[in-house]
């Protein structure tokens, strides 16, 4: 395949990726409050999910989720519940604060939970599903239904999919350690569990 193939292969997954959305929100906020080195396992939940839902398109079951309303809404309502719930912990716990005397909390908090909530914010969007149906067709055809084409598209959607999600988890830390002296760290918790709770919101509300 060309380069122009691959360089707008690239480009498309890169801007689709990088727009602001749960999981990046969710990148954002561990990044602040775990630091990069440790958010580099929820970017892996993240990654994971993403390519499990681009395997699920390629193999033609996304033209099935698109076609069934009732599954679309049955894995839509889920993600939306689990964001509203993991907002509305943010907000209640604490456990997003910038405080110093709780760096603790963030140091009891283990890898495998970030990386299942890593996992499910992505997991919990259909609509993932439905845009790389909508995507993998443009960048295949009949002569190129090959397993090494297929495996390039993964590949490089996954760690696109995790790029994207570091750059948002180191721009959380360089943006801690900006307002942590400041009183922007006392209201953090509310501004990222609203954010939480609005996208879920957004999320069941809307359309297919």
């Amino acid at each position: 395949m060309s380069f122009e193939f691959w360089s707008v292969y690239v480009i498309t997954v890169f801007l689709a990726s990088i727009i602001p959305g749960p999981s990046m929100i969710l990148a954002l906020s561990h990044g602040i409050k775990y630091g990069a080195k440790r958010t580099l396992y929820t970017a892996l939940g993240n990654s994971a999910a993403s390519f499990l839902q681009a395997v699920v398109s390629i193999a033609g079951l996304g033209a099935l989720l698109v076609a069934s309303n009732t599954a679309f809404m049955l894995v839509k309502f889920a993600g939306a519940a689990y964001l509203v719930w993991l907002g509305l912990m943010v907000l209640f716990s604490g456990e997003m604060s910038l405080e110093d005397d709780n760096a603790d909390a963030g140091r009891n908090v283990s890898n495998k939970k970030l990386f299942l909530q890593g996992f499910w914010v992505a997991a919990g969007n259909p609509k993932a599903i439905i845009f790389f149906s909508a995507l993998f067709p443009q960048f295949i055809s009949s002569g190129q239904a090959s397993v090494q084409h297929f495996a390039m598209l993964l590949i490089l959607l996954t760690a696109i999919a995790f790029g994207c999600m570091m750059i948002y988890a180191c721009g959380g830390e360089k943006v801690k350690g900006i307002i942590k002296e400041t009183a922007v760290c006392k209201c953090i918790n509310k501004v990222l569990g609203a954010t939480f709770v609005g996208l879920g919101v957004t999320l069941a509300c809307s359309r297919r």
